[in-house]
């Protein structure tokens, strides 16, 4: 088994953050129930718009000067790719991006607005991994993995981090899954600082690989064709990485899975009891947490449970969000 990554690991990257990562704040979802609010961990007001940044900044930074030079690659869905972006930017560095010719329009934008070089490929994480290796060898750039990294790993562990600083006795936090870095590096924090917190993964009905993958105690994939379907595109990764899958058997206490319409409807509850933007993959964990609390309830030794839900990303196609928020009248859900 490979070594997973450590709380010292992820306090490094933390210290390394400092001032280019946001530190997001615990936003409350506004309802009317006596019961404490769910908290939103709101990455999607990071300058990227997702939690991203703190991966690829972690692991970019961590480059020795040589090794960072010619530049680095990355593939990426969309979210990834624009971090790098943002991150080569602030170190002064080219970037070169490989994508899915499916990603939406305001994220190519965006990361062509960082002055990054895109490469489009087929949808596949076997295209993105094959054309982004044979790059970096041709040209000599530095190949910063959107997932399947330690570093990567670290980054994203300091939103664990932060959670405990601001609500140290949360019961419970819920964490979007795609490739499972994010999960992996919140899972590694909060279970090192307070093990008796319940880490739940929550992914598309239709891109459940990880609950399979879980369930079955080894990695599966799904096909691209399958894992395409869900509204979610930045969660459509074909199967967990080899070491986040790792740190999922070690930490991860359950993965649950949620359908189109509750995705939607929860982007809509956050846009109006929470005034945050969520793409769909962002809205995944709220979603999540909605539907697991309708059935279990919140209450546990007396008291109301604190739960945290992770906002990932608020990447999404201006069109496609109009629509979703114009599907139902303000106050039906």
């Amino acid at each position: 088994m490979p070594d997973l990554v450590t709380l010292e690991e992820i306090e490094d990257a933390a210290t390394r953050l400092s001032g280019v990562a946001v530190r997001t704040p615990l936003v409350p979802l506004r309802g009317k129930a006596p019961s404490a609010p769910l908290l939103l961990k709101a990455e999607s007001l990071q300058p990227v718009g997702s939690f991203k940044l703190r991966g690829a900044y972690a692991a970019i930074s961590a480059l020795p000067e040589e090794d960072r030079k010619s530049g680095v690659i990355a593939h990426s869905s969309g979210n990834h790719a624009q971090a790098v972006a943002y991150a080569a930017n602030v170190l002064g560095i080219p970037a070169v991006l490989v994508m899915p010719h499916t990603v939406p329009a305001v994220k190519v934008d965006a990361c062509r607005l960082l002055g990054a070089e895109i490469v489009f490929v087929e949808p596949t994480i076997e295209a993105r991994v094959e054309t982004a290796d044979r790059l970096a060898a041709a040209h000599g750039y530095a190949l910063i993995p959107p997932f399947d990294d330690p570093r990567i790993i670290a980054g994203q562990g300091t939103i664990g981090l932060e959670i405990l600083d601001e609500e140290p006795e949360v019961d419970a936090v819920f964490v979007p899954i795609s490739g499972g870095g994010l999960i992996s590096g919140i899972a590694t924090a909060i279970k090192a600082k307070r093990p008796d917190t319940k880490v739940i993964g929550v992914e598309p009905e239709l891109a459940a690989d990880a609950k399979a993958s879980f369930l079955a105690g080894r990695r599966i994939g799904w096909p691209a064709t399958e894992t395409g379907r869900t509204i979610a595109d930045a969660l459509r990764v074909e199967r967990v990485g080899k070491l986040p899958f790792e740190h999922l058997r070690a930490y991860v206490d359950d993965i649950i899975t949620v359908g189109e319409d509750e995705i939607r409807a929860a982007m809509r509850l956050l846009a109006r009891r929470a005034g945050l933007v969520a793409e769909p993959g962002g809205a995944v964990a709220t979603a999540g947490h909605l539907a697991s609390t309708a059935s279990r309830g919140r209450h546990h030794a007396g008291r109301p449970q604190r739960h945290v839900a992770v906002v990932s990303g608020a990447n999404v196609d201006p069109k496609l969000y109009a629509e979703i928020l114009a599907e139902e009248p303000a106050g039906t859900e």
